[in-house]
């Protein structure tokens, strides 16, 4: 597996805005839509979405760093004996191990370290009660024009559902719900090795002091169904690519009414053919003519909101000059105002001249006078200069 940085182009030390500008640049270049049945360019972009899904997050990057991909799969994380840094065995005393143990698991009660010792001697301790629904994650592209202005967009999705014949119960009826006679409905079985006392969930009842006699036939006892829903994602103006939107509750429904997931949504936006974003500025190139620059002109520039911008081009305008049109930008994602719009001058030389045009522009070469090209001249000095 490829390095996550390596596949940015970016040092392991970068900042979260150098992770993100690596990532924007490169989804660019590589994405689908540039790159229509190029399926090196797909497979890059899928490499570069997941690379920025870690790198990109805080707590996964800290992961990451300390313990490789694997251990964001569920596939490990921790050396040697399976005990954080690889120590494994070799303690001194049990008070150092249990120490050893309880600290890597958060301190006494929590259940990571109940279900470690749970494990090591013996006791049954199956999963804690009802579960909160999967939480789910999904790609959506949007246009440029989408993102600016916000959009509200209508997916299909496929879920777990609470079941609406038993209401998430499970049961065929309220008479086939009886309790579990394991833990007499306290969902809680008591157990002890040597000097070892334990308290863990009943495997009977899985922690719900019940259990179903006559399950419901539509969901056979699961409480849930798959169910396919369109539902409604509001995009907020300003999204850029590589964000990502939480919808509370709408991953799959929980085991035994527990609380649903969460739907995050990964999104990319589509290059367009002359705005190109920087931060929450908009920057567009505009080609003009010898005769516009030299003597000054008004121009209509379209605008990443729609319609036009009149600028006035001064006299004597230079290629690379930036005219800028203040709010004209995009509209910050968190409400801090709007970016603006950036007109970068691009003087173009006239190709293809008649006759009559090379005669003019020599004729109007043999009037030039210095002052008219300043930097033309300033150059000539210092070439004179150098040689001297």
């Amino acid at each position: 597996m490829s390095d996550y940085y390596d596949t940015l182009g970016i040092a392991k030390g970068a900042t979260a805005e150098e992770v993100k500008k690596a990532y924007r640049k490169n989804a660019l270049k590589y994405h689908p839509d540039k790159n229509p049945g190029d399926p090196q360019a797909e497979a890059q972009f899928k490499k570069l979405s997941e690379a920025y899904e870690v790198l990109g997050d805080e707590k996964k990057r800290s992961i990451y760093d300390q313990y490789g991909a694997e251990a964001l799969k569920g596939g490990g994380g921790f050396g040697g004996g399976g005990f954080p840094g690889g120590g494994g065995a070799g303690f001194e005393s049990m008070e150092e191990a249990l120490r050893t143990f309880m600290g890597a698991f958060g301190g006494g009660g929590g259940g990571g370290a109940e279900s470690m010792f749970g494990s090591m001697f013996g006791f049954e301790n199956e999963a804690q009660g009802p579960k909160q629904g999967a939480s789910k994650k999904m790609n959506l592209t949007v246009s440029f024009e989408e993102a600016v202005k916000g959009i509200e967009k209508e997916v299909a999705l496929t879920n777990y559902v609470g079941c609406a014949k038993c209401e998430g119960s499970g049961a065929a009826s309220a008479s086939s719900v009886k309790r579990c006679t394991r833990c007499q409905g306290s969902g809680q079985v008591h157990q002890s090795r040597g000097f070892f006392s334990m308290t863990s969930v009943c495997p009977g009842c899985h922690g719900q002091g019940k259990i179903i006699t006559d399950p419901c036939r539509e969901c056979t006892g699961a409480g849930r169904v798959k169910k396919k829903e369109n539902i409604k994602i509001k995009i907020p103006a300003g999204v850029d690519s590589g964000m990502r939107l939480r919808m509370a509750g709408y991953g799959d429904a929980g085991e035994g009414r527990a609380p649903a997931g969460d739907l995050y949504v990964f999104l990319t936006v589509k290059p367009h053919d002359f705005f190109e974003r920087d931060g929450d500025n908009v920057i567009i190139e505009v080609p003009l003519g010898f005769g516009e620059a030299a003597l000054g002109c008004k121009k209509e520039i379209p605008s990443p909101h729609g319609g036009t911008c009149k600028v006035t081009i001064a006299e004597g305008t230079q290629t690379g000059k930036v005219f800028r049109v203040k709010g004209e930008g995009i509209p910050n994602v968190h409400g801090q105002g709007k970016g603006d719009l950036l007109i970068k001058v691009v003087l173009e030389t006239p190709v293809s001249l008649s006759n009559k045009q090379k005669e003019l522009l020599t004729e109007f070469g043999e009037l030039e006078k210095a002052e008219n090209s300043p930097r033309k001249r300033g150059f000539l000095d210092k070439v004179k200069s150098f040689f001297a």
